[in-house]
């Protein structure tokens, strides 16, 4: 028992830097096993930078025939190592469920031997909760680079979400820290499994009982700061990888410096770039949700996010001509560029005007960030005003409103389980 604790702190506390462990978007039910990965089953929990930790979330070992400059887990790093056998992953899992611990799992590894032999093991304990514990709780299993597409294959049929770290944006940058990788042994496999994915569901509309195959699709996550790639470089490759694999989502993991030795890696101190980091979800969230194109938040002209302010404000600022919008008379699409307001008050906003035009203290009651979005819209009693404020006025007054107000103090780092 001794000997797997000490195995556990050491391989939770080596997946900590991946970050692309949401559990949300299962389908899986209960048939009369142990847990249930729908919506009433799974309870996410997130930290304040937006950490999912209800999972848990070890590697099967933190071994690894490569030595990327960036990673912990590289071989050159003098660090303890352990390794799981598949007999202990499971009953870890059981044993933690049972005592609500944890609502699943989220299962990586280093590379040990070579690619097969790592999948080959993980597609054991996921097969053995499924078949042999009945275990329909949430899995999120990470694809090995150059695993077979068999043994893939086999293992998107026991999963909730599969996912596979793209590691740097670009391949000039991979190159760079990890010499003996390459984006085509990433790409190859979201390709096949999205295509699979697809198969899968056409077959369903002809069986009835066809197997699910990764109902809650694929995630791929990048590291961000470790390489010298601007904003517009890294959402470029998000933005391919959204439509070319039909991506639920891509992470974003601020550079933590495990490795100050190495020249090839910037020395930022101890903490990750999390504004920076917080910036390019938001981007990645305007780009999914809000309708916008890349081009319009981040272009050649325009290759760095605003630390100061989030993207759609920055966008606001450099279009004038969209605004006043008035809340009345827009569509749902022209609502929801105005900063300040999110989906769901752009929804209110719709309904609540079949009722009667919108006055200033109606808008403040459904909860939109009235301070910052009075400088884009315009309802019945919005005051007239002889010409219209610069642009840079409106930026400084909302940093200056930002400033004063008080502000949470947040937690930037990862909870844990000791």
């Amino acid at each position: 028992m001794q000997r797997i604790e000490e195995k556990l702190k050491i391989l939770a506390d080596a997946a900590k830097y991946d970050v692309s462990c949401s559990s949300s978007g299962s389908t899986r039910k209960n048939k009369g096993g142990i847990g249930d990965a729908s919506a009433s089953g799974i309870c996410h929990t997130y930290t304040e930078d937006g950490r999912c930790v209800s999972l848990l979330k070890i590697l099967l070992t933190n071994h690894c025939i490569y030595d990327c400059a960036f990673c912990v887990s590289r071989k050159s790093n003098d660090v303890k190592r352990a390794a799981f056998t598949v007999e202990e992953v499971v009953d870890l899992t059981m044993n933690f469920y049972r005592r609500n611990y944890i609502e699943g799992l989220f299962l990586s590894s280093g590379i040990f031997k070579n690619a097969d032999f790592t999948m080959e093991r993980m597609l054991r304990i996921v097969k053995k909760l499924r078949q042999e514990e009945r275990y329909n709780g949430y899995i999120h299993l990470k694809t090995i680079p150059g695993a077979s597409e068999e043994l893939i294959k086999e293992a998107g049929l026991y999963v909730d979400r599969m996912s596979i770290n793209l590691e740097l944006p670009t391949e000039a940058g991979l190159k760079l820290v990890a010499p003996e990788k390459d984006h085509e042994s990433v790409r190859k496999p979201l390709a096949f499994v999205n295509e699979q994915m697809k198969s899968f569901k056409e077959e369903k509309k002809l069986i009835k009982h066809t197997p699910i195959f990764v109902p809650a699709g694929q995630s791929t996550q990048m590291v961000i700061g470790a390489t010298p790639e601007n904003d517009f470089e890294i959402m470029q490759v998000a933005d391919d990888f959204y439509k070319n694999y039909n991506l639920k989502r891509v992470y974003y993991s601020g550079y933590i410096p495990i490795n100050n030795g190495n020249s090839l890696l910037p020395q930022i101190g101890s903490a990750p770039p999390l504004v920076r980091e917080n910036r390019l979800y938001q981007t990645d969230w305007l780009l999914r949700f809000y309708g916008f194109r890349l081009d319009e938040i981040l272009n050649p002209q325009h290759i760095h996010l605003d630390l100061d302010i989030d993207p759609k404000l920055s966008w606001a600022l450099r279009n004038p001509h969209f605004f006043p919008v008035d809340v009345n008379t827009a569509d749902f699409n022209a609502i929801i560029r105005i900063p300040g307001i999110g989906r769901q008050s752009a929804v209110k906003i719709v309904q609540a005007r079949k009722f009667g035009r919108l006055y200033t203290y109606q808008l403040q009651k459904m909860g939109i960030a009235y301070n910052r979005a009075k400088y884009f819209l315009q309802c019945v009693d919005t005051p007239f005003i002889l010409g219209n404020p610069s642009m840079e006025h409106v930026r400084n007054a909302i940093l200056s409103e930002s400033s004063s107000g008080n502000r949470r103090q947040t937690v930037t780092g990862q909870l844990t389980l000791f």
